[in-house]
């Protein structure tokens, strides 16, 4: 399973010192002015699991293969982006192609690193931004309407509701509201007929304040931040880019647990933005675990037995007989699957079972 985070903002908030950050290379080119990424830079970044390290200790594996998240560092937006200001088209369609976004804006000052629209202010950045967004899903709604009415005459009750449909998210829109907020609450059917849009605000969304060194636990700019987060019942959290990229450098995990330590962190603001995108794709995890290796397989919340098996292989999903379950805190306890049997704590489920967060899955199955 394949899903991408789309780091976006203004220019010059940090996306590319982020991503650097995150994927612990130098494949973005960070610098002080606008436009300086054009095309996306991709990375797949591992998402931190104390499960995984817990399975390896048990089962000793000859290979471990964790969970990914795949992020891109999509260039910075600014007014206009929509009608084609600083080659918005071509960024405003990068974003189109990922499944949810990051929305990192700026939250420090220093004169040193200019800001396009001269001054600081989170609140009027993230309007930017979602604005050019509504805009270009407008543009999308207007061609898609244009060839729907020329349908109405048909008579077709299919067309008729798309129709209705598409008036209805354009008027929504139009008040300057994200799409999302228009479709959380359709039936199935006019839901699908949104899907096929791919808009750009219907895209989940975590808010990420990045702040300075002396901000870490937030500042006056964060909690605006916050405040648009709550109003939207977005996801939000505060990180330092430049603190983080200086833990990123660090070779070891101790010393990067000393830093974090020294900084009075519990944890590094890039696992806990990792953790937070995870959460945001809607993905949950389970595993496959034994001598010869340790799996963490990524599927959405609601994936039921026979799927996630086809997430292994697609001939596990089509001949499924049944799955063999295990939660992960039970043989956490008892750290051996015979001593879980013998507890009577392996579930044997059937095609219905929806999988769990956790679940340690053995899959019978015959082709």
């Amino acid at each position: 399973m394949s899903l991408r985070c789309g780091i976006v903002g203004m220019p010059n908030v940090g996306k590319s010192t982020l991503f650097n950050a995150l994927t612990e290379t130098r494949n973005a080119e960070a610098a002080n002015y606008p436009f300086c990424t054009i095309d996306p830079n991709v990375g797949m970044v591992i998402v931190p699991d104390e499960r995984v390290d817990m399975l390896v200790e048990i089962f000793n594996p000859k290979k471990v293969i964790p969970a990914t998240v795949e992020f891109v560092d999509i260039a910075g937006l600014v007014k206009g982006a929509s009608k084609g200001e600083g080659l918005g088209n071509q960024f405003l369609s990068h974003i189109r192609e990922v499944d949810a976004i990051v929305h990192l804006v700026r939250c420090f000052e220093n004169d040193n690193i200019i800001h396009v629209e001269e001054n600081i202010d989170p609140v009027r950045d993230i309007e930017i931004i979602e604005y050019e967004l509504i805009l270009k899903d407008l543009e999308t709604i207007e061609k898609r309407l244009e060839r729907t009415t020329k349908n109405l005459k048909t008579g077709d009750k299919k067309v008729k509701q798309e129709a209705d449909v598409l008036t209805s998210l354009k008027e929504h829109l139009l008040t300057s509201r994200l799409g999302r907020y228009f479709t959380e609450n359709l039936t199935p059917e006019d839901r699908q007929i949104v899907n096929e849009l791919h808009l750009l605000t219907d895209k989940p969304v975590l808010y990420v304040a990045n702040v300075d060194d002396k901000s870490i636990g937030g500042n006056a700019y964060s909690e605006k931040v916050n405040e648009v987060a709550n109003k939207e019942g977005a996801g939000f959290l505060i990180l330092s880019v430049e603190v983080e990229s200086e833990i990123a450098q660090l070779e070891s995990k101790e010393e990067k647990s000393e830093f974090i330590s020294a900084m009075g962190l519990d944890d590094s603001g890039l696992n806990r933005l990792i953790k937070s995108s995870y959460r945001l794709l809607d993905l949950i995890t389970f595993f496959t675990a034994g001598e010869k290796e340790v799996h963490a397989w990524p599927v959405h919340h609601g994936c039921k037995a026979p799927q996630a098996a086809g997430e292994i292989h697609t001939d596990f999903e089509k001949g499924f007989i049944r799955a063999e379950i295990m939660k992960y805190s039970d043989f956490a306890d008892l750290r051996s699957e015979h001593a879980v049997k013998e507890k009577g704590l392996l579930k044997i489920e059937g095609k219905d079972y929806v999988v769990e967060d956790g679940d340690i899955v053995h899959f019978r199955f015959n082709v």
